[in-house]
């Protein structure tokens, strides 16, 4: 989406715990990101590091868990703006859902509301400097 409109980003994916570090995401994921055009297999779990708060410019939680466990281990002179992904999307549902325990639709689901937040932060980032 970012090259579609010419913005250069960086993005990465952490979590707050280490349980999947170094493993690919769960391949029904991976399927519903193919059927959109979107390779993830390259991806491996990683967990957030201390540098991440300084090296990134925002961190984007998926959920209140995983946003208060940042708030929790951010230092007070971090670098980076957290904020609940889904607040940039033009949505009432304000976490993104954990679709493992459901079916091919959750995962649909959970790119759906990725998709619809990722396009609000971009906008975010176009009009940041207005």
């Amino acid at each position: 989406m970012a090259d579609d409109i010419r913005l250069q980003v960086y993005c990465d994916s952490a979590g707050t715990g280490a349980w999947h570090v170094g493993k690919a995401p769960d391949r029904r994921m991976q399927m519903a990101a193919i059927r959109r055009g979107i390779d993830i297999s390259h991806i491996a779990a990683r967990q957030v590091e201390l540098s991440d708060f300084y090296e990134f410019d925002y961190l984007l939680s998926m959920d209140f868990d995983n946003h208060n466990t940042l708030l929790a281990m951010a230092p007070a002179n971090r670098a980076c703006d957290i904020r609940l992904f889904l607040d940039f999307a033009d949505s009432d549902t304000r976490e993104v859902p954990d679709p493992y325990y459901g079916g091919t639709d959750g995962f649909e689901h959970v790119l759906d509301l990725i998709e619809r937040a990722a396009k609000g932060f971009l906008d975010h980032l176009e009009n940041e400097d207005d």
